[in-house]
């Protein structure tokens, strides 16, 4: 059904509390609507206000933009603040060239924190509402503090595991249920005292996570320790990029929000896992073809909790590419003996801007890659960066410490500009 020209669209949020405060705006908004759309729980908090307003049960994202298109005048019932972690970000993503009426109020997230006097500014928030509970890893911080926003999948006990499980033992956890209704209900509790517990909360709540120690593997900056990535019967050997060169690529790509990152030859994740955890708006996509290596990128993906922004496809590169979003950065990490053919395919292919970094510790593969690298001076249509890591280990040699060089790496970087673009630039114009 084709939308309405003249449609209009409220959304208002209700606040925490039985009966919504509204402004005279919202009222208005409501009493003229031609259709209410909220949740039971929402409409019995502007009864008082609807009179004889037709309203519906909030469905499903699918059905619901039919529903709105089939009205000129629609109000949709948000939370506090429809545009944090609300129904607004949606209907604004759907509804684009539609002007949208916002009305927002104090939500759950504020009144948490007024509650327990802590500063908004000092709480990251989370919506794991919706989202796998391992996304929870990406976020639990030392002395840091989490709020929140759940469902039936992250109840407090869960919560409570997963800090059992990464080493954040010391953590508390405070739950606060009803907000804003006579029976609001805060309760603290400690990580052993939740996790075998038989407690059960009210749909309607909130949880805090203070932190406290990081006793576990979770790492708190760049560069993760080789020994927490899982690597199967591989052990010491496996195939990661070691933590100083896997820096070095980290900062090479640059990871950034919205892009499309591709690790091709990824190994059992080192690099993947990292650009994954540590820039969550990007897309990270990762490709192997070794099953027993692709089970060790599986079992990292999942350990450090990087479940929504990595994406795991297991083939061999090209073939494994054509069905992935379309990458505006590209890591190679291994190519199975066909790095020219790959080089050449992936370069005719990369929109100007983008960029392929590749590591390489076998001399035939550092000639191919010299060889490409000529080839882009040659033609002069790339920004071109090129460096050699060596890196020298301690260990304990006859009581005494020495240190044992490990086989350099050498990281190409190739930045696709054309050779107009590099011209313009040189003067200025």
């Amino acid at each position: 059904m084709a939308m309405l020209k003249t449609q209009q669209i409220s959304v208002i949020g209700l606040g925490v509390t039985e009966d919504a405060m509204l402004s005279e705006a919202a009222i208005q908004a409501l009493q003229s609507a031609d259709l209410v759309i909220g949740s039971d729980r929402q409409l019995l908090t502007v009864k008082t206000h609807l009179n004889n307003v037709k309203t519906a049960m909030l469905p499903k994202l699918a059905k619901l933009k039919t529903l709105i298109e089939s009205k000129q005048k629609v109000v949709v019932l948000g939370s506090g603040d429809p545009l944090y972690y609300g129904i607004g970000t949606w209907l604004s993503k759907q509804f684009k060239d539609t002007l949208i009426h916002f009305y927002p109020a104090v939500s759950s997230i504020t009144q948490a924190c007024h509650c327990l006097g802590i500063a908004q500014q000092n709480v990251n928030v989370l919506s794991l509402h919706g989202r796998p509970l391992a996304k929870l890893k990406v976020e639990l911080k030392a002395q840091q503090t989490l709020l929140l926003l759940t469902d039936k999948n992250s109840q407090p006990q869960d919560i409570a595991t997963v800090c059992l499980q990464t080493g954040f033992t010391d953590a508390e956890i405070i739950v606060c249920e009803r907000l804003g209704y006579q029976e609001q209900k805060i309760s603290r509790f400690t990580i052993s005292e939740l996790v075998e517990s038989e407690l059960e909360f009210d749909a309607l709540h909130v949880s805090f996570v203070l932190c406290g120690e990081n006793k576990g593997f979770l790492p708190q900056f760049p560069g993760i320790k080789d020994a927490d990535f899982e690597t199967g019967e591989l052990g010491s050997k496996g195939m990661i990029s070691k933590r100083e060169v896997r820096l070095a690529i980290l900062s090479l790509l640059q990871p950034s929000r919205d892009d499309v990152i591709w690790d091709i030859g990824a190994g059992c994740g080192g690099v993947a896992v990292e650009l994954a955890y540590w820039q969550s708006q990007a897309s990270i996509y990762a490709i192997e073809h070794n099953q027993a290596r692709f089970n060790c990128l599986l079992q990292n993906q999942h350990k450090f909790g990087v479940v929504s922004n990595l994406k795991t496809t297991f083939g061999r590169a090209p073939e494994a590419l054509s069905d992935l979003p379309i990458a505006n950065k590209i890591f190679i990490g291994g190519s199975d003996g066909e790095l020219p053919q790959l080089l050449d395919s992936l370069w005719e292919k990369l929109a100007d801007n983008g960029q392929i970094v590749v590591s390489a510790v076998m001399e035939k593969t550092k000639s191919q890659l010299l060889d490409f690298y000529n080839k882009r001076l040659a033609v002069n249509d790339s920004e071109l960066e090129t460096l050699q890591i060596a890196v020298n280990k301690s260990r304990s040699l006859a009581g005494q410490l020495a240190y044992q060089p490990a086989l350099p790496v050498s990281l190409f970087s190739f930045i696709k500009n054309t050779e107009q673009q590099l011209n313009k630039g040189k003067s200025g114009e």
